[in-house]
């Protein structure tokens, strides 16, 4: 791609300075979000003509479709690579590949409330009283300075919430002395809160003393030639300097949606390159989403005369499929969705904003739209769309048509969009069409394709955020999966396990008074 006046002036701009870059599209679309320790150095190797010689067509892909950037100056290197983390989970780039599943970065927890408090690592920050440290950037560094902290303050590692004397004889923290063992009356729970809280300290930064004693204990190993330990010492002190680095807080960036510059274009080219008898008015995209089997979701997205039409928009759960299969997740999707909408346009049924049992609407933010030309106001009636598109190559697409034929619907047109050459298969078609990243028929696809990405991922993450305010009784010692499922079984959710009494909950099987006591004592302290 030429070097255009609007690039190189923001080219001059970019400061020498740490920080994540975002590169764009024509339509304003996120595309890529990478991370550096000096800006204008290695956004300006982008655009090296020198250097494209070298790249693969992956990266040949990227830069042709770049039309804008932007960035974001940080403090520090580690710093970016939070900032860089947090930015492609939330815009999902598609040409990036780290970052874009659910893992996150380290977090230090400690909730006071707790009958003998422990500092412990998490990934997920909950509505649950604890004070929280980080994220950290490097999870190595983290730990490290963690037993380092737990030795100096005689913190107790174990994980039983309320430790008692039998676990205390085969603790090893309190048997080397690292901990000050209140499980058995050593020392009185305020003696230990005035401990927690000289490590909650440390976390915050008050490590002088510390630092100073490692560096003076370093020098006396150097003097002394013992190397190798003075060489611990000095990774000691930069795991310290690591841990407690203060980080910057970023807000979130909202979503939005782009709209085409001229939609009634770039479907008179769709038409065309497919060979249907006008341009689509409707369109519905499908999108499957899962996480290694788990939450096997997936997402329909309707565009009305190349815009989106949220109303229409539906998202089902997997009720047949029960292991990790895209294929039969998409065929499950297409059977559900078009045997329904058979069904009502038979009948003339008017189709509910909000469908039931599985399936809704999406809520969407309808003032990303662009304004732009009048359009055809929505059909009240059902009615079949004019293209299907499937998010996925020939199997996805083959899974799809083969349920479409078996509803007698194999006449409506179907494609599937691969994302890596951004390639169109065609059920008649044994090659797939490839017709550059500039084609507007090509954007509009993406843009369906994105939407229905953007909507399965978000009822994924609404399913794992409900799956993880549960997850708060995994923490409990001595529940197990069994225990764990008849308590959800009886009340529904945490938040009405938290209003059940101690009799209440003893009646649960597998549950007695001492039990039901102790677990109504370990929700009070975790109360929002």
């Amino acid at each position: 791609m030429p070097l255009t006046d609007h690039i190189r002036n923001k080219l001059s701009q970019v400061p020498h300075r740490p920080g994540v870059y975002l590169h764009k599209d024509r339509f304003g679309t996120v595309i890529y979000v990478g991370k550096a320790r000096e800006l204008r150095k290695r956004v300006s190797q982008y655009f090296h003509p020198s250097r494209r010689m070298g790249w693969d067509l992956k990266f040949n892909a990227l830069v042709e479709a770049i039309h804008d950037l932007d960035w974001h100056v940080v403090k520090s290197e580690a710093e970016a690579l939070l900032l860089e983390g947090k930015l492609i989970k939330e815009f999902r780039p598609r040409f990036n590949i780290d970052f874009r599943d659910d893992k996150r970065f380290l977090l230090l927890k400690v909730n006071l409330n707790d009958p003998i408090p422990r500092f412990t690592l998490t990934r997920i920050r909950k509505e649950d009283g604890a004070v929280y440290f980080g994220p950290f950037a490097h999870s190595g560094s983290v730990r490290r300075a963690l037993t380092m902290m737990r030795r100096k303050f005689k913190l107790r590692g174990c994980r039983p919430l309320t430790p008692t004397e039998s676990d205390y004889r085969h603790c090893l923290y309190g048997n080397l002395k690292n901990c000050t063992a209140p499980c058995i009356g050593n020392v009185a729970r305020e003696q230990y809160l005035e401990q927690v809280r000289a490590g909650i300290d440390f976390l915050q930064g008050c490590t002088d003393e510390m630092r100073q004693e490692l560096h003076a204990e370093m020098k006396r190993a150097a003097g002394a030639l013992e190397f190798e330990k003075a060489a611990q010492l000095r990774d000691a002190i930069s795991d310290l300097e690591r841990a407690t680095q203060k980080t910057e807080k970023f807000e979130r960036i909202p979503y939005t949606l782009p709209v085409a510059m001229n939609p009634e274009s770039d479907l008179r080219e769709l038409a065309r390159v497919l060979g249907l008898s006008g341009p689509p008015q409707r369109i519905e995209g499908f999108d499957i989403s899962n996480i290694s089997g788990t939450f096997m979701v997936a997402s329909m997205v309707s565009f009305w005369h190349g815009r989106p039409d949220r109303s229409n928009y539906r998202r089902f759960r997997m009720k047949t499929v029960t292991a990790q299969n895209d294929f039969a997740c998409m065929a499950e999707t297409i059977r559900r969705r078009y045997s329904r909408l058979v069904r009502e346009v038979d009948s003339g049924q008017t189709e509910a904003v909000s469908a039931a049992a599985g399936e809704g609407g999406d809520a969407g933010d309808e003032s990303s739209e662009l304004k732009a030309p009048w359009v055809p106001p929505v059909p009240v009636r059902p009615r079949l769309p004019d293209l299907i598109l499937i998010d996925g190559g020939r199997g996805q697409l083959n899974a799809a048509r083969a349920e479409l034929e078996r509803l007698g619907l194999g006449s409506v047109p179907v494609l599937g969009l691969a994302k890596e050459y951004e390639e169109i298969h065609l059920p008649d078609r044994s090659e797939p069409l490839r017709l550059g990243l500039d084609s507007g028929a090509v954007k509009l696809l993406q843009r369906v394709r994105d939407e229905a990405h953007r909507f399965a991922n978000t009822y994924n993450a609404q399913l794992r955020i409900k799956r993880i305010s549960e997850s708060i009784l995994d923490e409990f010692p001595g529940i197990g999966e069994t225990r764990k499922q008849a308590l959800l079984k009886r009340f529904g959710s945490v938040q009405r396990l938290r209003l059940a009494t101690v009799e209440e909950l003893g009646e649960i099987p597998g549950f007695g008074e001492r039990l039901a006591g102790e677990l109504k004592a370990f929700l009070a302290a975790r109360a929002v």
